[in-house]
């Protein structure tokens, strides 16, 4: 006869842990029994590979193929980036970008479908089961993980197949080629060129859409200029420009000014640049020293230039001094002159760099 009391069969539910694991004592558990011996998994069958040697030495021929042949898709990738024409196509797509695209991914796509095809038909195949347990591990796990570890390392297979190894080892050292090659595209050292442009004596100042060249009775009072170097428009003898493309995006970042004329009694010169103008015409950097936005907004009664990006304003009638704003460098001024045919010319490249404010420039103040 039972001797339960009432609430007992429930109490001894709520001791039970809801993982299966039945709580013996405080901080103790028992290991429970497998709630089901066979889930219903199908008999394990040994593989080709495991039973025919010839299976064993063809998947291991396979596998070191696509890791050889993954570490000469990389090295292609190497040549065509410098083979290559940039401007080359293939079926109306760009040619380098195929060839690196197909070779790069080729090779990866080869390296991992060889690690899958090892791992399938070369490593041990052995059926495993691993008991649920707490998540802080004590020594004897440490000790029985590195024992583990190195009982996969062996089971691998990877220390008695030198040819997988090493094609492997191969094809992932290879890998790296691709990246040092890539940073060609970040270009050599800058060395002078961030403190010259194109700009030199006796280069014609040009309207910067159409290229006409500009003589000092083109321009008003009051009136601004936006003008480019001639360079910029000259041409070879096919009639091709001589800057072009990405050459002329960057040396326009530098290049591009401005021309404004006022009345010479309004111009107050920086000390040195007394002669660098012309009946009132002076010709500026149409790039802001704050952080490189192209300015035109001119003010004709203050004499003052409006960054529209920062608020950073000029005053061109006092040397490009900066006035306001976060700029805090004057605003650099070509030297101008006439030439004999009565146009405008820069007397000069610019005597201090243009553009944005960098480390170089501010140890030099």
């Amino acid at each position: 006869m039972s001797t339960d009391k009432p609430g007992d069969a429930l109490q001894r539910a709520d001791d039970a842990d809801p993982h299966g694991e039945v709580e013996t004592k405080p901080g103790s558990f028992a290991e429970p029994a497998d709630p089901i011996d066979n889930p219903g998994l199908p008999e394990h069958l040994p593989r080709p590979t495991d039973v025919y040697p010839e299976a064993e030495r063809r998947a291991e021929r396979q596998v070191a193929g696509m890791f050889a042949l993954a570490t000469v898709l990389t090295l292609a990738f190497c040549v065509f980036y410098f083979v290559v024409p940039i401007d080359a196509t293939f079926l109306g797509w760009s040619g380098l970008n195929f060839a690196l695209g197909g070779t790069l991914g080729a090779a990866l796509l080869l390296i991992g479908l060889g690690a899958v095809q090892w791992a399938k038909k070369l490593m041990a195949d052995e059926e495993m089961v691993e008991m649920r347990h707490p998540a802080v591990s004590n020594d004897e796990d440490r000790t029985e993980m590195l024992a583990k570890f190195n009982q996969g390392v062996n089971e691998s297979g990877i220390r008695r197949r030198p040819l997988i190894r090493n094609t492997l080892l191969g094809s992932l050292g290879v890998l790296g080629l691709p990246a040092i090659v890539l940073l060609r595209d970040l270009g050599p050292l800058p060395g002078s060129k961030q403190f010259e442009t194109v700009w030199a004596r006796g280069m014609r100042v040009v309207n910067d859409v159409a290229g006409t060249p500009l003589r000092p009775g083109d321009i008003e009072v009051g009136q601004l200029v936006n003008a480019q170097p001639f360079a910029f428009f000259e041409t070879d003898e096919s009639g091709e420009k001589i800057i072009h493309g990405a050459e002329l995006l960057q040396e326009k970042s530098k290049a591009s000014v401005i021309v404004v004329r006022m009345r010479p009694e309004d111009i107050t010169p920086a000390p040195g640049q007394e002669n660098w103008g012309v009946e009132g015409i002076l010709c500026f950097s149409k790039i802001c020293t704050h952080v490189g936005c192209p300015i035109s907004l001119w003010e004709q009664q203050t004499h003052h230039l409006l960054c529209p990006c920062h608020q950073s304003t000029y005053d061109l009638s006092d040397g490009g001094k900066v006035i306001f704003g976060p700029a805090h460098r004057p605003l650099p001024q070509l030297p101008l002159a006439v030439d004999d045919e009565g146009y405008l010319v820069a007397r000069s490249d610019f005597t201090v760099p243009v553009g944005p404010s960098f480390p170089e420039v501010e140890q030099d103040k």
